[in-house]
This record gives C-alpha cells, sequence and structure tokens, in this order.
C-alpha cells in the first residue's frame, strides 16, 4: 500500500495541493520551518545542546585581531 507513495505523480499532485492550500508566499516560509525543525530534531537525538557547539577558530582568531587595531 505505501510503496506506490512516493510515485512522482503523486509528489507532484501533493506540492500542487500545498502550493493552493498554503499559497506561493508562504511555502518559503513553511519550508525554513520544517527544515529547522528537522535541524533541531537531529541535533536532540545526537545529544547536542545548542549552547555546547565551539565557535570556528577563525572567527574568533578574525575577531581578536580586529579589536587590538
Amino acid at each position: 500500500m505505501l510503496e506506490n507513495l512516493l510515485r512522482p505523480s503523486h509528489l507532484l499532485l501533493l506540492a500542487i495541493a500545498a502550493l493552493l492550500l498554503f499559497g506561493p508566499s508562504k511555502l518559503p516560509e513553511l519550508g525554513r520551518g520544517f527544515g529547522t525543525m528537522l535541524r533541531e530534531f537531529r541535533r536532540s537525538i545526537r545529544g547536542d545542546a545548542a549552547g555546547n557547539k565551539q565557535p570556528e577558530t577563525g572567527a574568533v582568531i578574525e575577531d581578536t585581531v580586529q579589536e587590538k587595531k
């Protein structure tokens, strides 16, 4: 039953339905929100906290150099 769900014709029908339902101005915003939600979900599964990320060393060095000038 679910093996035929991802056929190109079905995906096209879903895309047209989403366009009609939400309108062309809302779709990019919904896509961004879905991407952010998926990123946060993956991060929570891995166990990474948002505050535990280390800053890139290049950005820290550049900021330090600019502060000394």
